[in-house]
């Protein structure tokens, strides 16, 4: 999800402000230009850094680093996802390609974490596919054949059961997966900001308007200076088409969600006093939903097609009634005033639920379109798509592209 850098999505508002926040303020040449400050964005800008220590590589993004979808999403790493799970067995090797991409992924963000020694309450508690209506069972048990084959740890989990996991009799039916990684996001991608090498210079709230090749060298122009770059790398996902960038191979979804205060410790009692969850819907465009480490209950449960990539304050309190009425839904003992921040962003979906990983020419490359899956595989397709323009080859490189083709 992408939105406004401001303080109305909790998982920003609750980390301490950034200082020392750079702009573009005068004209510069560099070895590398990356554009997008994503997760994407930064991976890559930290795995340049690292091969090429003596080459200057600038990264820009036209609103404050990691503060657009990196921040903005629901915070799962994901083992599956469920969408092409009920398909039948003829599509069984494709769903595997798939998954090899998420399992990249989680390796990717788990060597991150392990290699700066980053706190971003990370909590291997699996996630649950969770319905309200007992006729889905059927889908879930279709699904459940999918992992069988692909020896995925799962299982499938009724009302009682799931009350008892999660504090509400809301739904009837679920399938769990033991392989779901619940993070907080904002913690993630804020580390990856501060664990930037020393090569790269990070400028901010420093919009790209245009750009051009010219005699083998990238220009780049913005308010009132360019940059002029050996080689781009763009990683602006939901913003590739308007940046010239395969413009009809992806579309945006304009998200919202909100955030509860934390609950007191008499509504958490009530509630059973259930350990963190995470929850996904089993049909598209259905809630997630979460309750987080520190007694959060997080909803989305509105997506649409928006000309505007972040919503007015009108639109906003029309999306948290939305959301009210879910959480009232799920856990009626709450209050209704219980939602503390609202936010709208986008997420960047593919017409074939494919990805973006590509050298367009020597001096373009463009990695993105995660389709909802971004933090794994914005990790890894960062880090990948710098060695790949470093013209290295790696395994990783080898599962995303055998997935692509």
């Amino acid at each position: 999800m992408i939105g406004m850098s401001d303080q109305t999505c909790g998982w920003i508002k609750n980390l301490h402000p950034r200082t020392n926040i750079q702009t573009i303020s005068k004209n510069q040449n560099c070895d590398w230009i990356i554009i997008g400050a994503g997760y994407t964005g930064l991976s890559a800008a930290r795995k340049l850094g690292n091969l090429h220590p003596n080459t200057k590589i600038i990264l820009v993004d036209s609103q404050l680093a990691g503060e657009g979808a990196s921040s903005r999403n629901s915070g799962y790493l994901v083992d599956t996802t469920l969408n092409d799970g009920f398909t039948s067995n003829k599509n069984l090797k494709a769903y595997k390609k798939k998954t090899d991409i998420y399992n990249a992924g989680i390796e990717a963000v788990k060597k991150f974490i392990r290699e700066y020694q980053v706190n971003c309450d990370w909590n291997e508690c699996g996630k649950y596919f969770a319905s309200s209506q007992i006729s889905d069972q059927k889908i879930l048990e279709n699904f459940s054949k999918t992992l069988n084959e692909l020896n995925f740890n799962h299982k499938i989990v009724f009302e009682n059961d799931l009350e008892k996991k999660l504090g509400t009799n809301f739904y009837k039916v679920a399938l769990y997966t033991n392989g779901g990684i619940l993070i907080n996001p904002g913690k993630l991608v804020r580390s990856m900001i501060d664990t930037l090498p020393n090569n790269v210079e990070l400028l901010e709230n420093s919009h790209l308007n245009t750009w051009q090749k010219n005699n083998g060298s990238i220009e780049c122009f913005f308010k009132n200076y360019k940059i002029i770059s050996k080689k781009i790398i763009f990683c602006t996902n939901g913003f590739l088409s308007s940046l010239g960038i395969k413009k009809n191979y992806n579309f945006p979804l304009t998200l919202t969600a909100s955030m509860t205060r934390p609950l007191t410790d008499i509504e958490y009692k009530d509630m059973g006093e259930p350990n963190e969850w995470g929850v996904l819907p089993v049909r598209p465009m259905g809630a997630t939903v979460r309750l987080t480490n520190d007694k959060r209950i997080l909803i989305r449960n509105t997506a649409e097609i928006n000309k505007s990539f972040s919503m007015n304050n009108k639109i906003l309190n029309e999306r948290k009634k939305i959301h009210n009425y879910g959480i009232h839904k799920r856990f009626p003992n709450l209050p209704l005033d219980i939602i503390e921040t609202t936010w709208s962003g986008v997420v960047c979906r593919s017409r074939n639920s494919s990805q973006l990983f590509e050298k367009i020419d020597e001096e373009i490359f463009v990695a993105g379109c995660y389709n909802g899956s971004g933090i794994g595989n914005g990790v890894l397709f960062g880090e990948q798509i710098a060695f790949k323009a470093s013209k290295e080859n790696t395994k990783e490189i080898g599962i995303i592209e055998n997935r692509i083709k």
